[in-house]
Order: C-alpha cells, then sequence, then structure tokens
C-alpha cells in the first residue's frame, strides 16, 4: 500500500519510534530515561564541575567541610577498619584539639564495639582466675563510653539508618513542616530507624538519616535531605549538619502549590530552611549534588591527626566528617566513598551552588519532542531525507546549546540528550533502507578482509568506510613480531613425527595470536615458527606501544601456559616434550599503510623501517635472555606502563644506524621496586662505562649485577665475550659505543 508517492513505512515506522520513544521518557520505564539524563548531566558536572572552596564564606561566618582520611598511613597505624571505638574517641578529642567545629559519625552506631571489655568477659571460662580477670574487665571503661565521652566535647552529629517495616521512629529530629500535608508523599518512605546506642544519642547534638538515594542505573547524584518515616518528616544527617551549623533550633520545611509556568515547582517540597539558609530542593526533598572532583586538600589523614603533624589551622572551624573507606558509591566521577559524597553535598549546600531541575522540565521536553518528531516525520514523508535530517540536526543542536545554556548560566538541569535520541531514532527509522544497504556492505566487506582485519575493526569500518585507507597512509605504528626460538631444532626433533610438529606449533601460536587479536593488534604475517602484528592502523589507537606490550606481556604467561600442559605429556617417542621459548621483538616507528589485492585476495599491512627493525630485534632476543625486547621508540612511548631494562646499542643492519635495546621486566609496581631501581642504576654505569671503554670496570659491574635479582647470565656472558673482542680489537678513540662486529 502507497500513500501519495511515498510507502507507508516511510512515515509509520519513525512515527511509531517517537510514540514510543515519548512514552518511555514520559514513564521512565525501567529508570531508562533517568539513566539517559543521567548520562547528559554527569557529562556536565565533568565539562565544568563546581569550583572547589577550601574555606566558604556563609554570610559573616567561614565554614570548611574536611573528611577523616583512613589512608594507608592511617591504616598501618590503627589496624585495619573498622577500628575500636577507643580509637575514634582519641581521634575526636584530637579533632577538637584541632580547633573542628563539629564531627558527623557518618557511620551506623547501634552496635556495641566488639572489643568492649563486658563482651571479653562474656567469654572467659568459669572459675576463681576468670572471676578475677571478669572483675578487672568490668573496671575497664567501654570504648562506647569512652566515644560518648568523646563526642560531648564537641558538636558531634550521629546516624540512624532508615528501614522497612514497622518500628520505632528517629531519635533527636526537629522538623517542622509549613503546607499542605500530601506534599509530604514524595518523601522517600521508611517504617522505622534503626539509631545508635542510648550513650551515643545522649551524647549527640543532632541525628540524622544515613540513607543515601540512588537513581535507577545506580549512581548517587541527589542527596534527600529528607525522608518520610511513619508518615512524619525527617531529615538526613547532611540536613542535621547543615542545621547545626547555622545554630538553628529545627528545620523548616516548605512545600508549594502547583505551578504552570515551565519553570514552576509542581506539589511537593520547595525548601529545607536552617535558619537563615534556604536550600531549594526537588519535589522529593533531594537537592542535586554538584560535585567539584576528588580534592586533597578536603582530606585530613587521621595518622597526620594522631602524630600531630597536620598543617596549623586544617581543621580551624571544619566539620569533619568520619566515614567508614569500604563503604563506595558509584557517582558521576566513579566510585567514591560515601564520606567524600557527603562531603560534597555538605560543600553543595553551603556554597549556595544549587542545581536546579525544574518538576515541569519534563513536561516541556515532552512537548518540544512531539512538536519536533511530527515536524520531522513529515518531513521525511513529504520531502524526504536531506530535509528531515536537516531538521533533525538543527533541533538536536539547538537543543543541547540550550540545555547547556542554562547548566552554565544558571545551573539548571534541562534534558537534551533524552529528546535527541529518540529524535535520531526517529530519523533513524526513516532511511531503514539504507541501514539495509550498509549491512549489505559490511558483508562484503569481511569477506574481502575477513584474513587482514579484526571482526571488531571490520565491523567499526562498516560504519565508518572512511577509517580505512587502501590507497595508502603514513602512520606511527608499533609493529610486534614474535617467533619460536631454537625452531629448528623443535623441528629436528619431531623430524619422525611430522603431525605431531605441526599440532605442537598450533598450540603454541594459535593462543598468542588470540592474545594479539584481544589487544586489538592487526594481524600481518604468520609464518610455522611465528607471527607479526601492528597497532595504531588502520584504526587509531593513541596507546599503541602500551597495548604492544601488553599483549607481549601476555604472550609470555600464555606460553607459561602451554607449557605447563606439554609438561604432561609425551612426544611420539615416549620422551618428555622441552618447554618452548620464544622471543619477542617490538619497534615504533613511521610506517605506510595501506591494502594490497591480487588474484581475488586482499590484504592490509605495514611497511617501513621499524618493521624490519622488530624482525632483527626478535632475531636477537634469545641472546639477552629475557622474552620482550624493544626499541628506544617503543620505551619511550609505553615507558609509564612498564620497567625497561637497557640491554644492548648494536647496530642491527650493515647500513643502520645504532639503536638502544630494552628488555621488559615488568609492570610499574616492578618498575618501583628497589630491586629493579638498583639493577637500572647497574646497567646505566654499564653501558656508561662501556661507552667510554673501562673495560674492566665494566667486568667489575657485571659480576655485581649477576648477584641482583632479576640479572639475565646469558645477557652479561654476552657483554663480557664482547669486553674481550674489544680488547683484542679497539673500536678506537672515535666509537660511538655500538656493537657491529656481528657485521662482518
Amino acid at each position: 500500500m502507497r500513500l501519495g508517492s511515498r510507502p507507508i513505512e516511510v512515515w509509520a515506522f519513525p512515527l511509531a519510534i517517537l510514540i514510543a520513544g515519548m512514552l518511555l521518557l514520559a514513564s521512565d520505564a525501567g529508570g531508562v530515561a533517568t539513566h539517559v539524563r543521567g548520562i547528559l548531566f554527569d557529562a556536565y558536572q565533568h565539562s565544568r564541575p563546581r569550583p572547589y572552596q577550601p574555606q566558604i564564606e556563609l554570610g559573616k561566618n567561614r565554614l570548611a567541610v574536611r573528611l577523616l582520611d583512613m589512608d594507608a598511613a592511617s591504616l598501618a597505624r590503627f589496624g585495619p577498619w573498622p577500628w575500636p571505638r577507643t580509637v575514634l574517641a582519641k581521634l575526636t578529642t584530637e579533632m577538637k584539639a584541632a580547633g573542628a567545629a563539629a564531627v558527623m559519625f557518618a557511620l551506623p552506631l547501634d552496635q556495641a564495639d566488639p572489643a568492649a571489655p563486658s563482651r571479653l568477659a562474656a567469654g572467659l571460662p568459669p572459675g576463681p582466675q576468670s572471676d578475677a580477670a571478669a572483675a578487672a574487665l568490668a573496671a575497664v571503661q567501654s570504648p562506647d563510653d569512652a566515644l560518648a565521652d568523646a563526642m560531648k566535647t564537641i558538636p558531634a552529629i550521629t546516624g540512624f539508618t532508615l528501614r522497612a517495616g514497622a518500628g520505632a521512629g528517629p531519635g533527636k529530629n526537629a522538623v517542622t513542616f509549613d503546607g499542605k500535608a500530601d506534599a509530604l508523599s514524595q518523601l522517600p518512605g521508611f517504617g522505622h530507624a534503626s539509631g545508635p546506642l542510648p550513650q551515643f544519642q545522649a551524647a549527640s547534638a543532632a541525628q540524622g538519616a544515613l540513607n543515601l538515594v540512588r537513581d535507577s542505573d545506580g549512581k548517587v547524584r541527589r542527596l534527600a535531605l529528607l525522608f518520610r518515616v511513619a508518615q512524619k518528616p525527617a531529615s538526613s544527617i547532611e540536613a542535621e549538619t547543615v542545621r547545626l551549623a547555622q545554630g538553628a533550633d529545627g528545620l523548616m520545611v516548605r512545600a508549594n502549590e502547583p505551578g504552570h509556568s515551565m519553570f514552576a515547582n509542581s506539589s511537593g517540597i520547595a525548601a529545607v530552611e536552617a535558619g537563615t539558609l534556604a536550600i531549594p530542593t526537588e519535589p522529593d526533598g533531594s537537592i542535586w549534588i554538584a560535585y567539584s572532583g576528588s580534592q586533597p586538600a578536603r582530606h585530613v589523614s587521621a595518622a597526620a591527626l594522631d602524630a600531630g603533624t597536620l598543617s596549623p589551622g586544617a581543621l580551624k572551624g571544619a566539620i569533619v566528617i568520619v566515614s567508614a573507606p569500604d563503604e563506595l558509591v558509584d557517582t558521576p566521577n566513579g566510585l567514591r566513598s560515601a564520606g567524600a559524597v557527603r562531603a560534597e553535598a555538605l560543600e553543595t549546600v553551603f556554597a549556595k551552588f544549587h542545581l536546579l531541575r525544574p518538576a515541569s522540565a519534563v513536561t516541556a521536553e515532552l512537548i518540544f519532542l512531539g512538536v519536533v518528531g511530527a515536524a520531522l516525520v513529515f518531513l521525511l514523508f513529504r520531502f524526504g531525507m536531506l530535509w528531515a535530517g536537516a531538521l533533525s540536526a538543527f533541533a538536536i543542536a539547538g537543543a543541547s546549546y540550550l540545555s547547556w545554556s542554562l547548566y552554565s548560566g544558571n545551573h539548571v538541569l534541562l534534558d537534551s540528550l533524552s529528546p535527541s535520541l529518540v529524535l535520531a531514532l526517529t530519523f533513524a527509522g526513516g532511511v531503514l533502507a539504507r541501514g539495509l544497504e550498509i549491512a549489505h556492505a559490511r558483508a562484503r566487506l569481511r569477506n574481502a578482509f575477513a584474513e587482514a582485519l579484526p571482526i571488531d575493526v571490520l565491523d567499526r569500518i562498516a560504519r565508518q568506510p572512511a577509517l580505512l585507507k587502501l590507497d595508502g597512509e603514513a602512520r606511527t605504528v608499533s609493529y610486534l613480531a614474535c617467533g619460536i626460538r631454537n625452531f629448528a631444532g623443535v623441528a629436528e626433533s619431531f623430524r619422525d613425527d611430522p603431525a605431531g610438529f605441526t599440532d605442537l606449533v598450533g598450540r603454541v601460536l594459535t593462543p598468542l595470536i588470540d592474545v594479539a587479536l584481544a589487544k586489538s593488534a592487526t594481524l600481518d604475517r604468520m609464518t610455522t615458527e611465528g607471527f607479526t602484528a601492528f597497532w595504531n592502523a588502520p584504526l587509531d589507537d593513541a596507546e599503541h606501544a602500551i597495548h604492544a606490550c601488553e599483549a607481549a606481556s601476555r604472550m609470555i604467561e600464555v606460553v607459561a601456559e602451554v607449557n605447563d600442559a606439554l609438561s604432561r605429556e609425551r612426544r611420539f617417542d615416549g620422551l618428555a616434550i622441552g618447554p618452548i621459548e620464544i622471543g619477542i621483538g617490538i619497534s615504533t616507528g613511521t610506517a605506510i599503510a595501506g591494502g594490497f589485492g591480487a588474484h581475488g585476495r586482499n590484504v592490509y599491512s605495514v611497511t617501513g623501517d621499524c618493521t624490519v627493525l622488530a624482525g632483527r630485534i626478535q632475531a636477537l632476543s634469545s641472546q639477552y635472555g629475557p622474552a620482550i625486547i624493544v626499541s628506544e621508540d617503543t620505551r619511550k612511548s609505553a615507558e609509564r606502563g612498564f620497567a625497561f631494562l637497557e640491554v644492548d646499542y648494536i647496530a642491527i643492519g650493515a647500513h643502520d644506524e645504532p639503536v638502544k635495546l630494552y628488555a621488559v621486566l615488568g609492570n610499574p609496581l616492578v618498575r618501583a621496586s628497589p630491586k629493579f631501581r638498583a639493577l637500572a642504576t647497574f646497567h646505566e654505569h654499564i653501558f656508561q662505562s662501556l661507552r667510554t671503554q673501562q673495560w674492566e670496570k665494566s667486568r667489575g659491574l657485571i659480576e655485581q649485577c649477576r648477584k641482583l635479582s632479576g640479572a639475565s647470565p646469558k645477557l652479561y656472558d654476552l657483554h663480557l665475550a664482547r669486553i674481550t673482542y674489544f680488547e683484542d680489537n679497539p673500536p678506537g678513540s672515535e666509537w660511538d659505543g655500538a656493537f657491529r662486529p656481528i657485521l662482518k
């Protein structure tokens, strides 16, 4: 059936997509809309985070928020978390002495300290001696009482955990409500509160809920200032901290009446007031957290506090948050500790950096989507894809600009991504025929280049054909050559068992090639004794040298796994199969990349000095001992990711310039180890002595190197032999330090 000059499908399918998209955004089914707009708002915060202020001016007061950091030094000082309450008591006293204004204990305190003397006494066996020990323990102050006593010296805010089911409500929690009762229905509801122990309740200056509310995608973007417990409002621990900092007796919660303008709030909570500070909220009583990102100045080491090494005034007038370091939550900035999230929320409130998401924004976004989407479907039907595409691009760009302008200028959160995605999908529905054509092109491309390029690379090229430049281009690549050492000897040992030899080579090379492809390499050449591969062609790979070294390191592990399996097998003649060694050479440099075809076959390859150099390095690798040897250019490009040790300065080809070669000995942890640093220092002195022709000094340094962990006997035997050669054949005063006799 046709309508006018175009099939019904041209407009019916995109119209169905548009309607489905609008329903999905309106209902937020499965949290999809929340997740999508969260991506946009996260991107905004990454692009323009809240400016961090170590000290925040709030009226005539200066406030600071600090997080007690349970760093490595603190864990070494006090032991693993959780710490005994006596430690927290000591730190609380020290925070008071350092000038802290208040301490927020953002962790459950509803259970007695496991190390309490009473618990230890209960575990003693019966008997006179135990009775004496129990009496002595009874005389020891409880750790919980010690912490409660410390809390009394400083304004302390403790928390209760809200749970489902019936039970008691929160303890200290003064909230006054002004507005219609139905506004409270939008607050997160719970049945009861699990509060701290009685001594902590008595010692607390304020108490609030510890619960963190997550969006449907699991991220914490907002902080609930209010909850509903047994149909009554209760404040969060952050809201109580703000109240305490403002010196207010309670919190005033104001509801609002429904409005009609785009930026009016619907029925719900409008603001929370603490003294003179008014905090605008979402209708559900939450605020958007304006993240500034991780800031070292926000953290105060517990170890430094205890040792008295904090900088003067580090805690003066500060609100210090004590939170469990292992309580991690997902945020727009990745996994962060719950304490860091609470600190960011308090800073958001005190700095008055309010992110506003108007309650009527969803309605405005749907109106925009409906009007533009209907026009898009009309243009698809009437004028074709060009005009429809132009309208889509203009509408998406305009919505994105408006959304960004509102955020950057007024801190207003308006979602342009969700409507834009629906518009894009609607337009995509109108060009489905083109999509089928692209799928057909993808199949042809795979058929032509399946032997040359990885499948994931082919998929990307099919979506963006311009990525594959078959006519040739100059690219900087990292080229890897991998081969089985002593291949001729291995083949000779299987002379009477060709099938076993073929199986052995396949078992060794197949997993090695799989490793390279898994690291997004392009396979170049493959022979019975090895293969070559390269990175950064045809697709861009900014970390190509690192990926090549990562692949090589994994190959060494794979060969060890293969050898472990082979050690339990026997050859055809009953003898054990010897371990297989591989050598890997990697070189980074400029090469010509392009496609080549003949006799119906197509290949994609690179050609350049670096490809030749990698093969020659691989051939020389066996004389150094370590399996992975790289050129200096590769070392420079991948230095931050690996431990490199200089092993040679050599002119590999007859007319080549000398190159420095390096062995890959491990990851950054190895590079940071004292043993490796000592070995690297010795090698630096060895090669410096060689270049200055101090043969005896070089011998001595080599002998010292042999005693170090990680030293390679083959490498040092090689250089001792060269020293002997140079003593018999002095290189002359113009010698550049490179070894060349192998070229004769």
